[in-house]
């Protein structure tokens, strides 16, 4: 309990700058709490490893942190499992996505499950508060795009499945009522 507590002050330090991409402009933190809630009440996660590193899983790829630091300070687990989350920003946008797709069957079954957790809170917020400036079109490629890494992720957490495929469903029926 300790380290998760650690691990949300740490991902709330390092994030604290950053907002959402919605129109209230919500606290980014808010993000990889969910992730991690998600996870433990969807998905009945229990393993502290698997939740911090849902609570740390865009610290390396949107902030200064480092995967040494992560490491030294919860763990090679935990540091791994978040570097398998973990985009290249070195890399195009586009090269970033067809990588998702590719390396998501290739993911170990925690990198897996906090991805897919993460899919599912990214869906569930563009449902309900979609990034200002999204029109229905971005919205629709950014499902039809998350379907495919999420076919990759599937088959490890069957409550995590099922409801990632319950909000792609969701969010399909709906965008496609917009049209």
């Amino acid at each position: 309990m300790k380290r998760i507590l650690h691990a949300t002050k740490f991902a709330a330090e390092k994030h604290s700058q950053q907002r959402r991409k919605n129109a209230d402009a919500t606290p980014y933190i808010n993000h990889p709490i969910e992730v991690a809630e998600h996870l433990a009440r969807v998905g009945n996660v229990s393993d502290e490893d698997v939740l911090i590193a849902a609570l740390l899983h865009d610290t390396i790829e949107d902030t200064k942190t480092t995967f040494d630091e992560i490491e030294s300070l919860f763990g090679s687990r935990v540091a791994k499992i978040v570097m398998e989350c973990t985009d290249d920003k070195s890399l195009e946008k586009a090269e970033r996505k067809r990588l998702q797709i590719l390396n998501a069957p290739k993911k170990s079954a925690e990198a897996k499950c906090v991805k897919i957790a993460d899919k599912t809170c990214n869906l569930a917020s563009i449902i309900v508060d979609p990034p200002s400036g999204w029109n229905v079109q971005r919205q629709q490629d950014y499902f039809a795009w998350a379907e495919q890494v999420i076919q990759g992720l599937l088959g490890v957490n069957e409550p995590l499945d099922y409801y990632v495929l319950e909000t792609l469903a969701r969010g399909n029926a709906k965008l496609r009522k917009m049209t």
